[in-house]
């Protein structure tokens, strides 16, 4: 069947696909008989809480969404965001002859396929359309050759599903009672949490060592040139015969794995370049070897988010965001993918482009061919690479901004996976001499000249290391045989010291992810999305920090749910996972040995892996049952040192020391952006040195109430103390008297602030006047700063001191000046980060109502937690505005669109006449209390989510 208007005519198509992005550009490629619509992803789901569990079911069902009883079977509900568009759906069909089911090729988009069978039940000939790269010819083709739906495939997903259902919705509840409400956990999720906190925990652990070498420039005596320089840098690397001791031969604890090795301190660097100075040096050996480099193959979901990191700055969760749209718009094959393979089509269309460009010369006999190196890899994608059979250039998209930086990323990647190796010569030169105290040293160095570029004039790898040597980097090194004497132009001591090792990024901690084959390679950009959102990590630069929560989380557990966070147990748990998708073997009886620990010797990887620390009892149920060996305050409790523990509370992370009650007990919040490896012992005396607690200020002699300054939540602040059996709360306002309060001005602070400053500030707001009309001016000190009021006219004020001393007639020339919009004069930058790449227009860091934030003056992006104006970059200011780019511009609130379908509605009603206003007030009646009882509802729904869905899904 061809896609043509002639074969259309004999009936109408309906084609489903998942987003309506996708559904416009397919749309049209197809004749006027078919009709594409968008299901707007699933449309069906497990409940999100008891509340949407039909009635029929009961007891832990309910809570669940999966009667482990019965099979597992799943509680399928449809979206209540999602039943208008399951109407508009049913009533295309009920017009359509055929239906195509167009979603995604993989497992999730298998399953939304089904789904969609399942809830529209068809009763015309449903076919299922299949194409990883949105033009003309593949789609045709897709409609010419559907497919049967893979079972196997949706049975793999409905067993991933109700995994992650059951471990979030068993593991989450006891994180609440032992930790703090709201958290979650997951298969995946709680894993790469748990390698965030263990980087973090040997950091931590770490200690520096100080060592030092000698850096020697030699010169050769002659003019040098480009080719031909006249002098090298080179490094020592042994003395007697001894090797000098560098980074690598400590370990963390600070000490020399081996003592072979000689380690070099100040003193004796310093001595040894002295006794050095007047040496003569001699080349003992040139060892020269060919060079070669092989271009990286095409990329695939995980290496395009570890390289759109390095080189354009973009987390995951972007970088697929970004590729999702050029996937729907037709330039760029399908996203999500474990292939590295290139269909016989774009190796043509590679090769062909690599003549066109660089000439026949970068072009090999035969076309590059690459192995998956995934496990489990579905091998029927294709690797990421523009899509069509002649590749655009960058030039010839017309995209601009994030889609065409990353397509053109794609896209040199692609080409240079055809071209040839880059080839060239790799040296190292060796120099030696002997010292005024008659030591022997030696130096070294290397070099690289590339003879042929090959596939690297198209395109480098990055690397993780920012300060790595890129691939393309040549070092050039005079031309020196064995023998050739030369002189020490200058000889430097040059002190270095062991680094932690580095905190992952998002590119490499989707890269140790993978290595450790723990989950699928699609749901990476989730899973850190997921982890940065429940506060368990965030961001400093591009680092990933873990939060002292996420401590308290992987403390309890690694304690009491061992394997369910071990590595080698949730990378098993994937094989199983990936054996039900080939068929090997059945969801039920493997889901029964996870939850119950049922089973005899060959109850498979889900009843073995225990750690001795109570795993062995059994299935999951079991685990989550007994929670009474869990002492919340012990998981939760970390040792700083000198009797002082960093605790996690439920208002964030706090620093202690002493009982509670005793007289010797401190306190003192910890900041939350805080790094766990900065909260040193000094740091927390610190913390502890700092005032805390009431700050008696005196009596007011007016009311004779005490006055006292606090530490808040929100800030310090003064308040009064009112009487004992003073009203504080009461059924109306005349019942009750509140206290009167004031947070201190930003120049103030609590162990400077004065009796005389408390009553000031609690005397605000003051009335400066009155204007011509008798409106009264007062100055007030609002969230946002010092400000003018006059009736419902506000006007922002440039100090805080205004408050006190600004005049009537100062007040009335502020309001004769026009209103900037309800905002304050600008206000300088707090920083200049440079240029964007994406934009090129200068970014800045700003100082706005919520604080700082980022701007290229046309996008804005709020700084995270962990983000200091101080410490942030320019790379991590553009990430930061690349993702904000991604999400799209800001939809409209809710409050806006219910006052435009209240106009509508009015508009409606003026035309009617007096008996149909009548008869729909009695309508509208009725609508409202179906309205309020759906509201009831939906706040029971939301309560039972809070309460019960925290758990969710890996994704």
């Amino acid at each position: 069947m061809s896609p043509t208007s002639e074969t259309a005519n004999g009936g109408r198509r309906l084609v489903i696909v998942e987003s309506p992005a996708k559904a416009k550009t397919i749309k049209g490629y197809l004749g006027p008989g078919y009709v594409v619509e968008a299901s707007v992803g699933h449309i069906r789901d497990l409940p999100n809480g008891a509340a949407e569990v039909p009635e029929k079911y009961t007891g832990e069902v309910r809570r669940l969404g999966v009667d482990v009883e019965h099979d597992f079977q799943p509680i399928y509900v449809v979206n209540s965001d999602k039943r208008s568009q399951v109407r508009k759906l049913k009533e295309l069909l009920a017009e359509s002859d055929e239906l195509f089911l167009a979603t995604d090729e993989d497992r999730e988009g298998e399953a939304i396929a089904w789904h969609l069978q399942e809830v529209l039940k068809p009763k015309v000939p449903v076919h299922r359309m299949v194409f990883h790269e949105i033009t003309k010819d593949a789609i045709r083709a897709a409609v010419a050759n559907p497919r049967e739906l893979n079972t196997q495939m949706v049975d793999a997903q409905e067993t991933r599903r109700i995994l992650d259902r059951l471990y979030g919705y068993e593991v989450s509840p006891v994180l609440w009672k032992k930790v703090m409400r709201g958290l979650s956990a997951g298969r995946v999720q709680s894993v790469a949490t748990r390698l965030v906190v263990e980087r973090e925990r040997e950091r931590i652990a770490f200690r520096s060592a100080a060592y030092w070498d000698l850096t020697g420039t030699f010169g050769t005596g002659r003019a040098g040139d480009a080719s031909d320089p006249s002098s090298l840098v080179a490094r020592l690397v042994s003395v007697d015969g001894r090797r000098v001791a560098q980074g690598r031969d400590f370990g963390a604890d600070g000490r020399l794995k081996s003592d072979q090795v000689l380690h070099l301190d100040e003193a004796n660097a310093r001595a040894l370049a002295a006794a050095l100075a007047s040496t003569s040096f001699a080349v003992r050996s040139v060892e020269s070897k060919p060079y070669r480099r092989s271009p990286s193959a095409p990329f695939r979901t995980t290496t395009l988010q570890q390289e759109a990191s390095r080189k354009l700055g973009f987390g995951a969760k972007s970088t697929m965001q970004i590729a999702q749209k050029l996937y729907e718009n037709g330039f760029i094959t399908y996203m999500r993918t474990d292939s590295t393979t290139l269909s016989d089509t774009a190796v043509s269309a590679a090769r062909a482009q690599v003549t066109q460009l660089y000439g026949g010369d970068y072009l090999p006999e035969r076309p590059r061919t690459y192995a998956g190196k995934v496990k489990n890899a579905q091998e029927a994608h294709e690797a990421i690479r523009p899509s069509g059979d002649r590749f655009r250039t960058p030039a010839e998209t017309g995209l601009s901004g994030d889609q065409f930086r990353l397509y053109e990323l794609i896209w040199k990647r692609t080409v240079a996976s055809q071209m040839k190796d880059a080839v060239g010569n790799s040296v190292t030169v060796r120099i030696g001499g002997r010292a005024a105290d008659g030591r022997d040293a030696e130096f070294t160095a290397s070099g690289k000249t590339i003879t042929f570029h090959g596939f690297m004039k198209a395109y480098v790898e990055g690397a993780d290391d920012p300060n790595a040597e890129l691939d393309d980097r040549e070092r050039r090194l005079p031309q020196v045989a064995e023998g050739d004497p030369l002189s020490a132009e200058e000889i430097t001591a040059d002190g270095h010291s062991t680094k932690p090792p580095a905190r992952y990024t998002e590119a490499s901690l989707v890269k140790e992810l993978e290595e450790r084959e723990i989950g699928r390679p699609s749901t990476y950009a989730s899973i850190i999305g997921t982890i940065l959102d429940r506060g368990y990590v965030f961001k400093k630069g591009t680092a990933l920090v873990p939060s002292f929560l996420s401590f308290a989380v992987v403390n309890l557990l690694e304690k009491h749910f061992g394997r369910l966070v071990d590595y080698d147990f949730t990378a098993r748990m994937e094989d199983d996972l990936d054996r039900i998708a080939r068929g090997e073997a059945h969801s039920v009886p493997w889901l029964k040995r996870f939850y119950f620990g049922e089973g005899g010797d060959d109850a498979g990887t889900a009843s073995v892996a225990g750690n001795g620390d109570g795993d062995h009892l059994g299935g999951l149920k079991e685990l989550v049952t007994d929670l009474g060996a869990i002492d919340a305050r012990e998981i939760s409790s970390f040792p700083v040192g000198d009797g002082i523990m960093l605790r996690v509370g439920r208002y964030g992370p706090y620093v202690e020391r002493g009982e509670k009650d005793s007289e010797n007990h401190q306190r003192a919040d910890v900041p939350e952006d805080l790094a766990p490896d900065e909260l040193t012992t000094a740091y927390a005396e610190e913390l502890l040195a700092k005032p805390s607690g009431d700050f008696d200020l005196g009596v007011d002699p007016e009311s004779g109430h005490p006055i006292v300054a606090k530490a808040g939540r929100y800030g310090p602040y003064v308040t009064e103390v009112l009487p004992d059996g003073t009203p504080k709360t009461g059924k109306t306002s005349k019942n009750t008297v509140k206290p009167r309060t004031a947070s201190l001005f930003k120049s103030m602070s609590l162990d400077t602030v004065t009796l005389q400053d408390a009553l000031r500030l609690m005397s605000l707001p003051r009335v400066v006047g009155t204007d011509a009309d008798g409106v009264e001016i007062t100055a007030q000190n609002g969230r946002y700063g010092p400000y003018l009021k006059k009736g419902t006219d506000s006007r922002s004020l440039q100090t805080e001191e205004q408050l006190f001393d600004i005049t009537l007639e100062e007040a009335l020339a502020i309001y004769a000046q026009p209103k900037q919009r309800g905002r304050a004069a600008a206000k300088p930058p707090l920083k200049e980060l440079g240029t964007d790449p994406v934009s090129e227009r200068p970014v800045v860091v700003k100082d706005g109502r919520f604080g700082p934030y980022v701007t290229d003056g046309e996008t804005n992006a709020t700084l995270r937690t962990g983000d200091t104006v101080e410490e942030i970059t320019p790379e991590r200011g553009y990430e930061l505005l690349a993702e904000r780019r991604a999400k799209g511009p800001a939809k409209k609130t809710a409050k806006k669109s219910a006052a435009k379908k209240a106009t509508a509605k009015k508009a409606t009603a003026k035309k009617s006449t007096a008996k149909n206003a009548a008869a729909k007030t009695t309508t509208a009646k009725s609508t409202a209390k179906k309205s309020a009882a759906k509201k009831t509802t939906a706040k029971k729904a939301a309560a039972s989510a809070s309460a019960g869905g925290s758990g969710g899904a890996e994704g």
